[in-house]
């Protein structure tokens, strides 16, 4: 596998906002010109995979698939770690075509040496992949999020699956539906999140295991832009739109933002996370943590 960062990535064809499974979605705004928009989402696209690749990365692009519009949102797809692949199960039926299709997609990376296992979740266990469960690489752990559309029983199912502790923390907003939309733990061990979103005992849970010092909490504003939905390169993260108070919020803790316009995706309550799944995770530790131990 190359050494660098390796992203899947979905073609935008196909995308429009047609139906409604999160508070967010706005059919109504995407029917009002929908040439456009789908105009404007395919830029939104290509800008994005401009980004990662000028920052190091490489993208795998899956196909557009007619009626299955969401397939533009990866993370949902699987959790991927150590080159293996544990294949979501959708809650809503507007997205569990995608099943196979990732299925597909997962079973070519597979020949192609890229994954090396593919696992399956229990009928009638819910889970949207790595948008629901964010490996944490400098506590080596996964943060799960559930309830919206992650079931409470997919924690004991990924923490069998990859051998890792699983730190189970539920949404308490059907706002902020995948942990992703709420939730970034970042290069060096901070974190970036959105304390609304979270009950009070996951709360207790992030605090437990981030020191304040390490937290660096999004606002209403901050949340609504989809920023926390963002990929995180070592001191650098790449997100939505950013307010200038994160802007200056993340600068203080040494990163630097690159921006894209992802206003189409966000018509459909996703975006720069949401829009791609890292296919080259590894749980060993990094060299910082094994010379701080």
């Amino acid at each position: 596998m190359s050494e660098r960062p390796l992203f899947l990535m979905t073609d935008p064809g196909c995308f429009d906002v047609s139906y409604q499974i999160n508070p967010w979605m706005k059919p109504d705004a995407w029917r009002a010109d929908p040439q456009a928009r789908l105009a404007a989402a395919k830029h939104a696209s290509a800008e994005l995979k401009r980004a990662l690749v000028g920052l190091g990365a490489e993208v795998e692009t899956v196909g557009a698939v007619l009626g299955l519009p969401d397939l533009v949102f990866p993370a949902n797809a699987a959790i991927v770690l150590d080159g293996r692949a544990l294949l979501a199960r959708f809650r809503h039926p507007e997205r569990q075509g995608e099943e196979a299709i990732f299925r597909e997609v997962f079973t070519r990376l597979k020949r192609r040496g890229l994954i090396h296992d593919l696992v399956d979740f229990p009928e009638g266990v819910f889970q949207e992949g790595a948008g629901d469960a964010i490996w944490d690489a400098e506590r080596r752990l996964f943060w799960a999020g559930y309830g919206p559309r992650s079931s409470r029983a997919s924690l004991a199912v990924i923490e069998k699956a990859f051998g890792h502790p699983v730190v189970g923390i539920e949404l308490a907003s059907e706002r902020y539906y995948h942990l992703d939309t709420c939730f970034c733990p970042l290069a060096g061990g901070k974190l970036l999140y959105y304390p609304a979103a979270f009950t009070p005992a996951a709360l207790a849970a992030i605090h437990a295991r981030v020191p304040e010092a390490l937290r660096i909490e999004a606002s209403d504003a901050e949340a609504e832009a989809f920023c926390v939905n963002a990929v995180n390169l070592d001191s650098r993260i790449v997100m939505a739109r950013a307010p200038q108070s994160l802007k200056r919020k993340l600068a203080a803790h040494g990163y630097s933002v690159t921006e894209v316009d992802l206003a189409p995706f966000i018509l459909s309550g996703g975006a720069a996370y949401c829009m791609t799944l890292r296919l080259d995770r590894e749980s060993r530790p990094s060299r910082a943590i094994i010379a701080a131990e």
